[in-house]
């Protein structure tokens, strides 16, 4: 999936969710909805990592499947770009400036 659809995507996905859940008329209130839930989202990535590593409880391994660990990626990626929507930051544009600031550190 390129970016663009990727973005395009990410705005039905809000405009499914603002249909379905609503929105706080409070926009502070709507993006600490917003990280909250990346919070959440990242917490069960952790998790399928323990999993994935064998370091989870031996009373928890049984719930463990592989094919959960990428959908947990995916799901910390869709919300946090989500979030980057909410806040109105051109996640594109701050990708790239971040991997140029990266690059530039190993031009030594």
């Amino acid at each position: 999936m390129d970016f663009i659809t990727l973005s395009k995507w990410i705005k039905k996905e809000n405009g499914r969710l603002e249909k379905d859940h609503g929105r706080y008329s409070d926009q502070d209130k709507q993006i600490f909805a917003c990280a909250i839930k990346l919070g959440e989202e990242f917490g069960e990535l952790c998790q399928e990592v323990l999993f994935h590593s064998s370091l989870q409880r031996k009373s928890k391994m049984n719930k463990f499947k592989e094919e959960n660990l990428s959908g947990e990626f995916a799901d910390v990626l869709i919300t946090t770009l989500l979030l980057a929507q909410e806040m109105n930051i051109d996640i594109e544009k701050a990708l790239e400036d971040k991997i140029k600031k990266i690059d530039k550190r190993y031009e030594k």
